[in-house]
């Protein structure tokens, strides 16, 4: 994670501890729960959001993107700012943020509001999830630091894991709006428990925080993803669109400019001199393009195409998510045996394979169509992580490495970001000229993009899902050019003991 700076105690550093280890691990769970669960539920908690608020597509879309993309651009600040003001301080203060937010979300009654406070709560969690990390490498000794992590990595994965099912039974009895207020009370026991049982670390004051190089990474990530989503709208050739993406280009080249004459980098751009950073982070990239993007658009396919309600269509994503959890200590354990280059590729080799499957789903056919695929994926996914993480961190200079892991987690959230951007645009794309042909208002667009059926209207229905597989075939060549990147570009780093790779695997469990 990004709070992991050079002047952190380091996983293999000295035996003693600070603090309480055990209370501490249980403390900093309760943010690392709240954060993983809002992740995944807010995706079955869509269409009921829509039904109440009258939210267009695209709003759904930036339901999900102003979370990943506030959390994006703030992680590797949020570590730093961490580092300067104390990691105990800034994690309660996130974990008391990300509740005050949940509850706004349930209160607003609007849309805007709905996404003001989403984004909110992705700034609170750039602010609490470095410092998960930090906490536990300066409070655990280095012979227990592995334990720790697979401790982590599994209130991680439970919380993804659960998130569909979960959302899916308070919608379906509560409302939508208690998906949020569930954190509450999670936020009032972590601050309280956290506070008592944390033990603040040293502080680091040497150095400037780069705000010209936060702004301007802020502004380029910020314009890629809001041109992609208003794309669909304005449409690709547009005058907008291109400004946008044009703007964003200059930004990002004025971003590499700073970044390279200022003394205290954002950015170290030096860390890019090896293959293997660059390449996992496209690793990561292409991983959660596929995972967010394709949960998007298949919740959508199973409550408003197929009818399912919200606990049966979390109940039949289970599966995806489910296996996630055992997926990435396999995958971590098959990095440190036979080196993360082959991991990687073979892991965006069976998402690609489990992704060409789903293209095979249609309103007719069977759920195992569906079951099965979600498993391949869910294995290729967690043999990718792993091995991205051992590519970024085993080519990262040791002084930048907790810059490296902060890179890699803005990879994650931009990842996700434009997938859901990207291939609800593909959807929308589809559905506009069916729903034109058919004689429907322009407003029906935007039903038919979320995969509402028309009676006696089956062109438009299929545009639909003639859309989703357009998507999952983009994604599907994404992992797969990926991959062949990685065995190109990338050479084999020397073998590593299993308990490090499973260690170095820790920031994006």
């Amino acid at each position: 994670m990004p709070s992991a700076a050079p002047r952190t105690p380091p996983a293999d550093g000295p035996s003693s501890s600070a603090g309480r280890p055990g209370l501490t691990l249980a403390a900093v769970c309760f943010g690392l729960f709240m954060v993983g669960l809002d992740s995944t539920v807010v995706h079955i908690a869509n269409p009921a959001i829509q039904a109440d608020l009258g939210a267009s597509f695209g709003e759904l879309q930036w339901i999900i993107n102003a979370y990943l993309l506030a959390l994006a651009v703030f992680l590797i600040p949020g570590g730093k700012i961490g580092d300067r003001l104390g990691r105990k301080r800034l994690y309660l203060i996130g974990v008391g943020i990300f509740g005050v937010a949940s509850i706004a979300i349930g209160l607003v009654g609007s849309i805007e509001g709905v996404l003001v406070f989403r984004a909110l709560q992705g700034l609170s969690a750039a602010m609490l999830m470095p410092q998960t990390i930090a906490l536990l490498r300066a409070t655990f000794p280095r012979e227990k630091f592995g334990m720790a992590i697979g401790i982590w990595g599994g209130v991680s994965s439970v919380s993804i894991a659960g998130g569909p099912l979960v959302s899916g039974i308070i919608v379906e009895q509560l409302g939508w709006e208690w998906v949020f207020y569930i954190n509450a009370p999670i936020a009032i026991i972590g601050i309280v428990f956290g506070a008592w049982a944390i033990t603040e670390t040293p502080r680091v004051t040497e150095g400037r925080l780069d705000l010209v190089g936060v702004v301007l990474l802020g502004l380029v990530l910020f314009g890629v993803v809001f041109a992609v989503v208003q794309a669909q709208v304005w449409g690709w050739g547009s005058g907008r669109t291109i400004a946008l993406f044009a703007a964003a280009l200059v930004l990002f080249a004025i971003f590499l400019r700073v970044e390279s004459r200022v003394e205290f980098p954002l950015l170290p751009l030096g860390l890019f001199r090896s293959a293997g950073v660059s390449v996992g982070g496209m690793v990561f990239l292409a991983n959660f393009f596929a995972i967010l993007g394709v949960t998007f658009l298949i919740t959508l396919f199973l409550m408003n195409t197929l009818g399912h309600s919200t606990t049966r269509a979390g109940l039949m994503m289970l599966p995806m998510s489910a296996f996630s959890i055992p997926s990435a200590p396999i995958g971590a354990l098959l990095t440190a045996r036979i080196g993360p280059r082959k991991v990687a590729a073979g892991g965006l080799a069976l998402m690609a394979i489990g992704l060409a499957v789903l293209t095979q789903v249609d309103a007719s056919t069977s759920y195992w169509w569906m079951a099965v695929p979600f498993v391949i994926i869910a294995f290729g996914s967690g043999f990718a992580i792993p091995s991205g993480a051992d590519l970024i961190v085993g080519g990262a200079p040791v002084h930048l490495a907790g810059v490296a892991s902060g890179f890699q987690t803005t990879c994650i959230q931009v990842g996700g970001a434009i997938g859901t951007a990207v291939l609800s645009a593909l959807v929308a794309s589809k559905v506009a000229p069916a729903v034109k042909d058919a004689g429907l208002p322009a407003e029906a667009e935007a039903a038919g993009a979320a995969g509402v059926t028309f009676d006696g209207l089956p062109a438009v229905n299929d545009a639909f899902v003639s859309g989703m597989h357009i998507g999952l075939v983009v994604a599907a060549g994404l992992c797969v050019a990926v991959a062949a990147l990685v065995m190109i570009a990338v050479r084999e780093p020397a073998p590593r003991d299993a308990r490090t790779a499973l260690e170095d695997a820790a920031a994006p469990a």
